[in-house]
């Protein structure tokens, strides 16, 4: 292994010259570390790829499928989601969304409620109906509009709306 007559062995394979500060002896050394680490890499893959399959078989003999094994890492995965505190503080604030809109639309409902029960107390819906001032005003607008939308776009899938002076409904 003399450099002096056209490089050594190691310089050949690499086919170059050795790193700086490093010896041959140590390159050789290091070069056969790292076939040994090469070799037990491969035998650890083949023993890795033995073990797959008798764990395959197992499962076969069980009559665990591939679909089931799914099905369970996504029902404890649901499960841990559910556990979680992002979930639980998430729940909690749609909770809290979900009852004060049933407030805000019980609110609401009363207060059209009360509308009504004015209007029938002091008319007749018919005679209300073809009276102007309340054909005119606002509260009766915004509903005729509502249920003309509701009306036009009905079972016929039809988007056209009444027009405005067809009461015959009422």
């Amino acid at each position: 292994m003399d450099s002096t007559n056209g490089g050594s062995m190691m310089d050949e394979a690499r086919g170059g010259t050795l790193p700086p500060g490093l010896t041959e002896e140590e390159a050789l050394e290091l070069q056969l570390e790292l076939t040994k680490v090469d070799d037990e890499i491969q035998t650890l893959k083949q023993v890795l790829t033995a073990k797959e399959r008798h764990a395959g078989e197992l499962r076969r003999r069980l009559g665990i499928s591939p679909l089931s094994e799914i099905k369970n890492n996504i029902t404890k995965g649901w499960h841990e989601v559910q556990s979680s505190n992002a979930y639980k503080k998430t729940q909690e604030t749609l909770s809290q969304a979900g009852q004060l809109t049933s407030s805000a639309l019980s609110t609401m409902g009363s207060a059209i409620r009360n509308r009504f029960g004015e209007m029938s107390n002091n008319y007749s819906m018919r005679h209300s109906l073809s009276m102007p001032a309340i054909r005119n005003s606002s509260t009766f607008k915004s509903f005729e509009d509502k249920m003309s939308k509701v009306i036009g776009s009905g079972a016929n899938g039809d988007d056209e709306h009444p027009p405005p002076g067809n009461n015959s409904a009422f």
